[in-house]
């Protein structure tokens, strides 16, 4: 290798599979089977992918002693096409958005870190590259039962999180906490997510017995709030059935009605980045099999198991007027 390669392009990254990311074939190499075995437990792994790779990952692993966490915020930053994350003084990656080529080098320590990798540097990566290949990241949690997914939608504090965790506890599995990922494969609408825990703000542990006589565990933003995993209740994919923006109110109840096209429209598009063109004209055929699912807007009030037991009988009667032929109506 030569002195002057940061990146390790010179050496030898023996380890490589294939995964499905976010509805995209992406092949990683690496020299660390921790870190391979990240990939497997956060992305869909596939011995013969059958579309072409759109992304290619290499990250060299340093042999060498480093220290352990804490470790700072995520850096990232971008130059025209080019993208760098900094993770911490001996970890970063660097991403070519042209040819969708990502190489990186990373201390041993977090390397090592499994969960660091599901939970923090995978999340960072995809939401570097994906828009890139023509996916959408939506500001959004995502739950699913039978395969057929129910996507809640809204800014921050709109409840995405402590509704889906209600929605689970009504027999849905968690696909995704505040960042749902969602392609075409086939001319069809999937939605992806990513192994990460809920985070729920400390007035959840009122909401739900589990955290009751708990505090809270991490730290996000400057708050400290719940990292919550669902053990054997989450799911990597789905299709979208129902797409739903949510609205909390002062006032206790709930109202859900259909949202005009071009206001869905807008919400949808409002946190899109500029992307290639290829890549927009992509982005917008999601866009439109996002429209045809008719999304509603949800204003409510009340505590989240109030409001996810609703949901869930919406949810049913819409199945139901799917496989009878009957006209389901929001009430």
């Amino acid at each position: 290798m030569h002195s002057n390669d940061f990146f390790r392009t010179d050496a030898r990254t023996t380890l490589c599979e294939h995964f499905i990311a976010a509805g995209t074939v992406c092949s990683l190499s690496t020299n660390s089977e921790s870190l391979l075995q990240a990939a497997r437990e956060t992305f869909v792994a596939v011995a013969s992918p059958e579309d072409p790779t759109e992304i290619s990952i290499r990250l060299w692993v340093e042999d060498a002693d480093s220290p352990g966490q804490p470790w700072p915020k995520p850096y990232v930053r971008g130059l025209g096409h080019l993208v760098f994350a900094g993770f911490d003084a001996r970890s970063s990656l660097l991403a070519n958005l042209h040819t969708l080529r990502v190489i990186g080098r990373f201390s041993s320590a977090m390397a090592a870190n499994k969960t660091y990798w599901r939970t923090v540097i995978f999340p960072v990566l995809m939401s570097i590259v994906c828009g890139s290949v023509g996916v959408i990241e939506l500001h959004a949690s995502c739950v699913a039962k039978n395969g057929l997914g129910l996507i809640l939608a809204g800014p921050s504090r709109s409840g995405k999180s402590t509704l889906a965790l209600a929605l689970a506890q009504q027999g849905f599995q968690l696909l995704s906490d505040d960042r749902t990922f969602c392609s075409l494969r086939r001319g069809e609408l999937w939605a992806w997510g990513l192994p990460r825990p809920l985070k729920l703000r400390r007035e959840a542990a009122s909401w739900f017995d589990e955290l009751r006589a708990q505090e809270p565990n991490a730290i996000q933003n400057g708050e400290r709030v719940f990292h919550h995993e669902l053990k054997g209740r989450s799911v990597t994919h789905c299709r979208p059935r129902m797409f739903v923006f949510l609205e909390r109110c002062d006032e206790h109840g709930i109202s859900i009605a259909e949202l005009e096209k071009g206001a869905s429209k807008c919400r949808i598009e409002k946190e899109l980045l500029p992307e290639t063109s290829a890549a927009m004209q992509r982005q917008g055929s999601i866009v439109e099999e996002l429209l045809s699912l008719s999304p509603y807007l949800l204003r409510y009030g009340g505590t989240p198991k109030e409001i996810a037991s609703q949901l869930a009988e919406s949810f049913a009667n819409w199945q139901h007027c799917q496989v009878t032929g009957g006209q389901w109506r929001a009430s």
